[in-house]
């Protein structure tokens, strides 16, 4: 998230590095989650670091595109402001960049959480040894659909809980 909220800002802002990394942005954009997954475990291994590194592949060009949208829209008079009476960077990260991106980063954040949720029960089906996604293949290969359903609802209450509990209130706290 971190990632892509910081290569959106600087593609958002600066036309001409927009340009020259869109195509590159298209290409991580539309690339299969599970090619990326199989790449990520081929080169890496089967391991943590694959697993998070496909992961973060797949969730930081979604990140991106939606900030980068966000810091298209920023009001050129309240730049203009911050500039006039010398804000610090700090400050106008505070008052003037975050207050506009918070709509954009909470998209950003709740779409982000739903695909890569999904993301990463691919890969823990695929080339991990426990997990979610470890114990939905464990079920699947049993022909156990009460189990593999336990785990889906379990899967989403989980997933509700940290929109309802998490990303709504901080949104609703970034929107006032």
């Amino acid at each position: 998230m971190a990632l892509g909220t910081a290569l959106g800002l600087l593609l958002g802002r600066w036309r001409g590095l927009d340009r020259w990394a869109n195509p590159w942005v298209m290409i991580f954009l539309n690339l299969p989650a599970l090619v990326i997954i199989v790449l990520c475990y081929l080169w890496i291994g089967l391991n943590e670091v694959a697993a998070v590194d496909a992961v973060t592949v797949n969730k930081t060009a979604m990140v991106l595109v939606t900030v980068r949208e966000g810091a298209r829209t920023f009001d050129r008079a309240l730049t203009e402001m911050a500039r006039v009476y010398r804000l610090t960077a700090i400050a106008r990260l505070r008052h003037i960049v975050l207050p506009q991106l918070a709509p954009y980063l909470a998209a950003s954040a709740r779409n982000g959480l739903a695909v890569i949720w999904k993301i990463v029960l691919v890969v823990e089906f695929l080339g991990r040894s426990q997990g979610v996604g470890f114990q939905i293949h464990l079920r699947f290969q049993m022909f156990d659909i009460p189990g593999v359903l336990a785990y889906a609802v379990a899967f989403v209450a989980v997933m509700l809980v940290i929109d309802y509990g998490i990303l709504q209130p901080l949104e609703h706290r970034a929107t006032k």
